[in-house]
């Protein structure tokens, strides 16, 4: 039978205890698994709110880069707009609308209720996680619009769309990969926040986030039960490392001159 706040079996185990690497949580829930699930789901919003980011942000940045004149003046004039807002407040002000009207019973099935609150979740944190993306894309294409091989493809007559797949795109192709890991880790970091505030991931699905927060909630000074709060920390801290690294890696190999 499994031990309700049970510490780590590595600390102290007793004969009535099932082994647990991670402890237990105050339901007797094995912490290692939910910390497992928690991340495959945080990370998973991660990549994907990064994902969404990079989309948006190389289409409004391309786009801008290529029409160029007074286009470009009005599309970067909406980012430098975006950029003085907060962008937590947006997130936090999209999440808590959508969840306000699932809540006021517009979805009935707490399933779908789950994934509308998870994808309003990805959305809010792509939707402000674009600007610098397209900043660096807009520069990338206003530099290629000088090579020789566009303007040779602009007298052809090779329209717009081919222009950007298949002289555009192969450049920025590297630039595009490399942002986009480094826009994994904020994603990844947002949703973490949001969830500990309680307005993120919600319960019963774990993240690590919303971990964090129940293990908070069971510190106190008579007891500390310390792994509830270390573990998801931990997690969240280590893949946080390695993903920069990462991105910092690939991002030497892509453009040494700017790593």
């Amino acid at each position: 039978m499994t031990i309700a706040l049970q510490p780590p079996s590595w600390v102290i185990q007793t004969e009535d205890e099932q082994f647990s690497i991670f402890g237990t949580d105050q339901l007797g829930r094995d912490l290692f698994a939910r910390c497992i699930v928690g991340g495959a789901i945080s990370v998973a919003v991660g990549a994907a709110a990064a994902t969404l980011a990079v989309v948006l942000g190389t289409l409004w940045g391309t786009i801008a880069g290529i029409r160029g004149g007074r286009t470009d003046a009005v599309m970067m004039r909406v980012v430098d707009v975006l950029y003085g807002l907060p962008a937590i407040m947006l997130v936090v002000l999209i999440t808590v609308a959508v969840g306000g009207l699932v809540e006021q019973g517009m979805v009935t099935s707490p399933p779908l209720r789950e994934l509308i609150n998870i994808v309003a979740l990805l959305v809010a944190i792509g939707a402000v996680s674009w600007l610098t993306v397209s900043r660096v894309i807009r520069g990338q294409v206003l530099s290629l619009r000088s090579r020789p091989s566009i303007d040779a493809a602009k007298t052809i007559g090779v329209g717009r769309v081919r222009l950007f797949t298949h002289h555009i795109l192969p450049s920025i192709l590297g630039t595009i990969i490399v942002y986009a890991t480094l826009t994994v880790p904020t994603a990844i970091l947002s949703e973490a926040f949001l969830s500990f505030l309680g307005i993120g991931i919600r319960e019963p699905l774990p993240s690590w986030g919303n971990l964090a927060a129940d293990g908070l909630s069971q510190l106190n000074t008579v007891q500390s039960r310390w792994w509830l709060l270390l573990w998801p920390c931990l997690m969240i801290a280590i893949t946080l490392v390695v993903i920069n690294y990462a991105g910092q890696h690939l991002r030497y190999k892509v453009d040494p001159k700017h790593a």
